[in-house]
Parts: C-alpha cells; sequence; structure tokens
C-alpha cells in the first residue's frame, strides 16, 4: 500500500498549554481512520495544520503522497450567503474543475447535483442564506465528496446534520474505496466507516485496529501494561534510593553513570497513568418531581405558512426518557422551546384571527400558537440549548462556576480555573455548560443536541448519569448510540406538524421502518406477479364465441380501459415514491395504504373487464 501521508516532529502550544508535542504518524491508501482524543487535546489544531491553515510549533514534516487529491472538510464552512449551493459549490471547486474539459465538467456537474438530491437540497439554485446550520453542513460535505479526492480530511463531519444525512454520509463512505483521516464522536459512524482508530493522548499517537469497542479493550491493555511497567521501575527505585543515601564515597568516579540512570528512573517512575474521568456523583440528585409534568392538549404552532406542530396532545410523565428525531427543519427544537416556555410573548400570537390580518412584515419573527400548555407546579427545567451559553469571553472558568471540586471532577484542574472562557476550545465551554445546568439539579432536563462538540470519554459519562438520572429526560439528538442507550420511546417528527409515537430504541425504529418498506415492496412485486400470471391464463384459454355488446356494455368496457390506464398509472408512481428512500413515515403510511386500495380497484376492474371482453 502506498503511504498516502507521513507525519514528522509536529507540536503545537497556546501559551502555557501544550496540545501535542513532536508527533508523528503514518496514513497508507485505503485507510480509514478515526481520530479520538479528549476536548481541548488539539484535534481541531491538527487538522487545521495538516489543511495549511495553521503551522507546526516545531517546524516538523507534513509530506502527502505527489500528486494525490486531498479535499478538507473543516467544521466551519466558509461560503458567500448571497450565492446559490450551485454557484458556491463549483466556484469553490475550481482546484478541481479547472483542468476538466467540457465533458468531464458536466459529470463534475451531474454529480454534485445526485449528492445534493440524496442530501436532501433538490433545488441547486436556492440561496445559502436561506440554509439552515445543517443544510449548510450537506452543502460542504456534497462539495468534498463531489470531488472524489483520493483522500478526505474530515473534521466532525455529523455535527449538525440530522440522522437521514448522517446515514447517507455513512452509506457513502463505507461503500467508497477512499483513504480518510477524520475525527468524529459518533460511535456507530465511527465504527460502520472506519477500520483504524487513532488516539492522541499524553502527547502521543497510539493506533488499533479494528472497532471502537476492540479499541476500548486494547486501550486498557496498554494502560495495564504502562502502570505494570511503572510499578517494576519504582522498585528498582528504592533500591537505588538506599544506594544514593549511602556514604558520599560511593558516588563518586565510575558511579557516575548509575547517579545519571537513577535521575531517570525517577523521571520514569513518575509517569503513572491515571485516566482523567468526570465523576457526576457530586451532582448526583434533582429536585422533588411532582405528578404534573407537561401536559399538551390540541397545540398547534405555525410560523408564517408553514406549520411545525398539528394538534399535538400528550401528556409526559414522571422519569420517562423520550427522544426526538427527525430531519433538519422538522421543528424539533421549535417543539421543545414550546414545552419549556422558552418564547417571550413578542414571539407568539394566540388568536389566529389576529395572525391571519398580519402583513408578512408585522409576522416576522411571531407565530402562531393554539392549544394549552401546562406546567407542574414542582417543575423545575434544565434545558442544555443547542446554541449553547453566552459566556462573558473575560470571565475565568473559576468565576463561571465557583466550585472547584465540580471543577476539578469535570476535567478542569487547578491549572485551568484562572484561564478565561475565550480561551477554552468548543468542547471545553460545552462542558462548562453542561456542569452549569447540572449542578442547579433540574427534575426534567431538556438536551437539544447535547453531543455536539463533546468527546467520545464525555459522551460516555454522560450517559451513564442520566441513565440513573432522577427525573423525567427529553433529549433531541442525532446521535443514535446516544439515543440506544437512553430513550424508552420516540417522538419522531414527520413534517407538517405530524408526531408519531415510537415505543423502543432508535435502532428498533429503523430496523422497523426497513422491515416494513422492504415488505411493501415484496407485496407489491407479488402482485405484479399474480397479474401476469393471471393475463397469461386469460391469454391461453380457447377464445368462445363472443356476443355483441349491447351499446351500454360497450361504453362500460371503454371506461374501464381508461380508469385501469389511470390506476395505472398512479400505482406506478406511488411505487416510484416508496422505492426511493426519501418518503417520511407518515407519507410511507399514507403511500401504502393507497397503493392496497389501488390493487383492489384494479383487480375489481379487471375481473370485470374480461368479462366483457370474453362476452
Amino acid at each position: 500500500m502506498a503511504s498516502y501521508l507521513q507525519i514528522e516532529n509536529i507540536s503545537k502550544s497556546y501559551g502555557p498549554k501544550v496540545l501535542f508535542e513532536h508527533i508523528g504518524f503514518n496514513i497508507n491508501e485505503g485507510d480509514k481512520i478515526a481520530l479520538i482524543a479528549p476536548n481541548g487535546t488539539g484535534k481541531t489544531s491538527l487538522m487545521r495544520i495538516l489543511a495549511g491553515k495553521d503551522k507546526s510549533d516545531s517546524g516538523g514534516k507534513i509530506m502527502f503522497l505527489k500528486d494525490i487529491r486531498i479535499a478538507f472538510l473543516e467544521q466551519e464552512y466558509e461560503h458567500d450567503p448571497q450565492k446559490s449551493i450551485m454557484q458556491q459549490i463549483m466556484e469553490h471547486s475550481t482546484g478541481f474543475t479547472k483542468n476538466l474539459d467540457q465533458e468531464h465538467y458536466w459529470e463534475y456537474e451531474r454529480r454534485v447535483k445526485k449528492l445534493l438530491t440524496g442530501f436532501r437540497l433538490p433545488d441547486p439554485d436556492q440561496k445559502l442564506k436561506e440554509l439552515s446550520g445543517g443544510e449548510l453542513k450537506r452543502v460542504a460535505i456534497t462539495e468534498m465528496l463531489a470531488s472524489e479526492a483520493d483522500f478526505f480530511i474530515m473534521d466532525e463531519p455529523t455535527n449538525h446534520l440530522d440522522i437521514d444525512a448522517i446515514e447517507f454520509l455513512e452509506n457513502y463512505l463505507s461503500r467508497s474505496r477512499c483513504t480518510l483521516l477524520m475525527v468524529t464522536h459518533d460511535r456507530y459512524f465511527l465504527d460502520h466507516v472506519c477500520n483504524i482508530i487513532m488516539e492522541m493522548d499524553h502527547g502521543a499517537i497510539y493506533t488499533y485496529k479494528g472497532n471502537y469497542e476492540n479499541y476500548l479493550e486494547k486501550r486498557d491493555e496498554r494502560i495495564a501494561n504502562h502502570n505494570a511497567e511503572t510499578d517494576k521501575v519504582r522498585n528498582i527505585l528504592r533500591r537505588e534510593l538506599e544506594w544514593m543515601r549511602s556514604t558520599p564515597q560511593a558516588r563518586t568516579g565510575k558511579a557516575r553513570y548509575r547517579i545519571n540512570a537513577f535521575y531517570d528512573l525517577k523521571d520514569r517512575a513518575s509517569r503513572t497513568y491515571t485516566q482523567k474521568q468526570i465523576s457526576l456523583a457530586e451532582v448526583q440528585g434533582s429536585s422533588r418531581l411532582g405528578t404534573k409534568i407537561i401536559n399538551c392538549k390540541d397545540v398547534s404552532f405555525y410560523y408564517g405558512d408553514k406549520c411545525y406542530l398539528d394538534h399535538f396532545t400528550y401528556n409526559f410523565q414522571r422519569y420517562e426518557k423520550v427522544g426526538i428525531v427527525g430531519r433538519n427543519g422538522a421543528g424539533k427544537s421549535t417543539f421543545i422551546n414550546l414545552l419549556t416556555g422558552d418564547f417571550t410573548p413578542e414571539m407568539v400570537c394566540t388568536d389566529p384571527v389576529e395572525y391571519r390580518e398580519m402583513t408578512a412584515e408585522q409576522r416576522t419573527g411571531k407565530g402562531l400558537l393554539t392549544g394549552v400548555i401546562e406546567r407542574g407546579e414542582s417543575l423545575k427545567i434544565g434545558y442544555y440549548h443547542q446554541s449553547g451559553i453566552s459566556f462573558n469571553p473575560e470571565d475565568t472558568v473559576l468565576e463561571t462556576v465557583n466550585d472547584t471540586r465540580l471543577l476539578n471532577r469535570f476535567l478542569f484542574p487547578h491549572d485551568m480555573l484562572n484561564n478565561k472562557v475565550s480561551t477554552l476550545s468548543g468542547g471545553e465551554k460545552r462542558r462548562l455548560y453542561l456542569l452549569t445546568i447540572l449542578m442547579k439539579q433540574p427534575n426534567l432536563l431538556v438536551l437539544d443536541e447535547p453531543t455536539n462538540d463533546l468527546d467520545i470519554v464525555t459522551l460516555n459519562i454522560l450517559e451513564e448519569y442520566l441513565k440513573e438520572f432522577g427525573g423525567s429526560l427529553i433529549i433531541v439528538s442525532h446521535d443514535r448510540h446516544f439515543l440506544d442507550r437512553l430513550v424508552d420511546h420516540l417522538f419522531v417528527f414527520c413534517g407538517d406538524g405530524v408526531i408519531k409515537d415510537f415505543i423502543g430504541s432508535y435502532s428498533e425504529y429503523r430496523a422497523f421502518i426497513k422491515e416494513y418498506e422492504a415488505q411493501q415492496k415484496a407485496g407489491a412485486r407479488a402482485e405484479e406477479k399474480a397479474a401476469r400470471t393471471a393475463a397469461q391464463a386469460a391469454s391461453q384459454k380457447p377464445a368462445p364465441a363472443k356476443k355483441k355488446l349491447s351499446y351500454k356494455e360497450q361504453r362500460e368496457l371503454e371506461q374501464l380501459e381508461k380508469d385501469l390506464g389511470t390506476l395505472g398509472k398512479e400505482r406506478a408512481r406511488l411505487e416510484a415514491d416508496l422505492n426511493s428512500g426519501t418518503l417520511q413515515y407518515s407519507q410511507l403510511q399514507e403511500a401504502s395504504l393507497r397503493i392496497g386500495e389501488i390493487l383492489a380497484e384494479i383487480e375489481t376492474k379487471e375481473n370485470r373487464w374480461l368479462e366483457l371482453s370474453c362476452m
């Protein structure tokens, strides 16, 4: 296998904080590598150095194989909001397209449009300023994939994507023969795409072949072996320490090498590996929770002409854990803002007549809310917003959360307490924000995309805490592993304000949808086969002497032929929609029911047509 990338002796520090020092590694053709490290240890900094947007402090070497095509996906996508999707991609792609002839240039355009459709961005002329953050991320990924580069380098590709988009990207990359280095916290995505895990830990790089579970097992073995070796060194050190304390005459002349070796042993003995862990025991517990949590009765919400919630009725129960899933823009965050009351009076109108009479300008930033939302008197909500919290960047960590014990347990050691919030990484800010919520001991936790920017170690420990949380839990998340471990049922946002309640985990829901789709396809194929067999059998029967049809029967026969043609076209269209994989859950149900009706109607009309035709 050709070596695609060689890294030697690169380092990065910010002030006194050393992110990594003199690291090196090699990536070969066909490797699909997930880079794992705790927040704040320099994953994004390393990616920026590879992208040529930052430099190593120690010089070093970054050597890509000559003539291979490389594509970078950074967390922040540089774009012009005034341009259309297609303009943005084509102008950004000049490095890949400038040497293409007309035929290959058109092929590149077709590839872009196909990917946009796969990511549910079918209108390439739509302006970027009209897109959500998740839609912009899909544009950035489309631009990267369309290049068909040999080597993809991706920093958190699943952040801000909904689950459908994640699964589309996952399937694409798992089938692709590309070489890949990516940072991700999505454990299912990692397992389905990557064949190697690279860990950056304590200034060194460790490589493990296999999946995430194998990585955890081998990592524990490595740490145990390291600490066992350190114990041996300490035993030798005790003996050498006795010698060092002996008479001064023993430490002269030829014994100088032994003195030097002693200090080396002393340094090695101090390197016991202790894994930093977030302990949430200090914030376990919650405020007393009454029998009434949040009761919703016939709640609808419109923003402009778009319906985000359509006559929703549900009473949330004590201790239940519900996950909320659906495509970007389906109204998930709007829904939990309504539940928590996180709207000012200026943002909602409760009078339908008044709302209809408003001008477009008066409706700007205002939605129509009808129905009843009641919250329990003892309810204490802890709401983790997707957008995070607005910290004062000049405040220190300790000024933000004035509890050194808790800060230390949340991986903010003493030497970080006086660091300004502005110097923290994105994941460290998220961790600090999470602590400000949990320490208030809410009895209802509402988490909107809590996994964004959190490292895998933090996620695992957060999951353990939430499994034991003594209150109710509402989670909006695209992290399938996170949902599978925590929730009892799902609210599936199907679009147009429709919400379906599915009892079970996310993986069980996906299995149900796939089985349902397979049954519909199998049923349609069986019906087609039966119809062909019946037609063949009818054509092979000896034709009996026909009697002349009456005028009424002739007109009926002609109408039947027209009806069968119309029904056949409708059936073909619905089958194409079902096979496209783009329908929402409610649309799948409606299409399947309609196909059943059509098949029954076709059978009745075909029987009558045969009867009249054979007369």
